[in-house]
């Protein structure tokens, strides 16, 4: 059901935190920087190569959600953690490449990675959520001042934070991933998944489907319907989406929400345009359940509000109970 009042789990112990100059970030998403993109901050203390079982006490309360910014080229794969999100969305970033947002609410896993950086598409689709913890390896450095301002508790790897740790099961920038339960004590639980979703019942109609491809320009998605699952099996360029325990990630519903994706005032360090994802307006979509496909409308009146998926009378757009992904594809 709409999540429409914001209902907060308690005050934050700490309020928005001071980001970081933009030398000590070293991402490389700016046009006037020299590192790679973000993935190089400060390596955490801990050791490398552990990705299960927090060590230390948690240094903050829960927040609403927790949303963690995901690697997604073929050397972060396989992601770890991703099985566990509520929610997960899809963008397009520099170079028509893709990015994950995976957003924590029902349960928080052992660990969550590879983290990269933000794009500042994500401060309002992260308006919909009541002060959310954002978990990302860094900004382009003039994106930093923005986010400071955001309503966010931004928790970035630079900043020191014991949560983030170096794995050696892959190489720079792909291997920084974040023990959760070091940033929030427990999981908020579903009523802080104010996205305007409804869960129940499918409606009439819908066309029988048994596969769906999303395409960027330099990256793919296809969701497979298994009858035998009742899920859409992941598969993101041409490769089975699994996670690092061997966890086939397959969503009850997916959602392919068409968007304006323009260009941002922000460049990488190749000079590839950084595109801006616009998640509020109206439009349309397909949502995928239960081996259909339905045409939808979509409505997000304010960066405030949920977004509303409704069918062609109007009526709400049930999805299947279970884990949701969201791809933005270009409208």
């Amino acid at each position: 059901m709409r999540q429409m009042a914001r209902t907060r789990c308690g005050a934050m112990t700490a309020a928005l935190l001071t980001v970081a100059a933009a030398g000590s970030l070293m991402t490389g998403c700016s046009s006037g920087s020299t590192a790679t993109d973000d993935g190089r901050a400060p390596a955490p203390s801990r050791s490398q190569g552990q990705e299960t079982g927090p060590t230390q006490s948690p240094s903050s309360t829960a927040g609403p959600v927790l949303a963690v910014k995901i690697d997604n080229v073929s050397a972060a794969r396989p992601q770890t953690g991703l099985d566990a999100a509520d929610v997960v969305y899809a963008e397009q970033v520099e170079g028509g490449l893709s990015r994950l947002m995976a957003i924590y609410a029902s349960t928080l896993p052992e660990a969550v990675g590879p983290v990269r950086s933000a794009r500042e598409s994500d401060l309002e689709l992260l308006r919909q959520f009541d002060r959310p913890t954002l978990a990302f390896s860094g900004a382009q450095h003039k994106l930093l001042p923005v986010i400071a301002k955001a309503p966010v508790h931004a928790v970035s790897a630079d900043q020191g934070s014991g949560a983030y740790y170096r794995s050696a099961s892959k190489v720079a920038p792909h291997n920084l991933f974040l023990h959760p339960k070091q940033l929030m004590r427990s999981a908020p639980g579903a009523a802080a998944l104010t996205t305007g979703f409804h869960f129940g019942a499918a409606p009439a109609g819908g066309s029988p489907e048994s596969s769906r491809t999303v395409r960027f320009p330099a990256a793919r998605f296809t969701f497979a319907w298994s009858a035998s699952k009742h899920r859409w099996l992941v598969s993101m360029d041409g490769t089975p989406t699994v996670t690092t325990d061997g966890k086939r990630v397959a969503p009850a519903t997916v959602v392919v929400q068409y968007v304006k994706v323009r260009n941002s005032k922000y460049h990488d360090v190749l000079g590839n345009n950084t595109p801006y994802t616009e998640t509020v307006g109206s439009g349309t979509a397909k949502v995928l359940r239960d081996g259909k496909v339905f045409d939808v409308d979509w409505k997000r009146p304010t960066a405030g509000d949920g977004t509303d998926f409704t069918t062609t009378d109007g009526a709400p757009m049930n999805f299947a109970k279970g884990q949701v992904w969201v791809v933005f594809a270009k409208a």
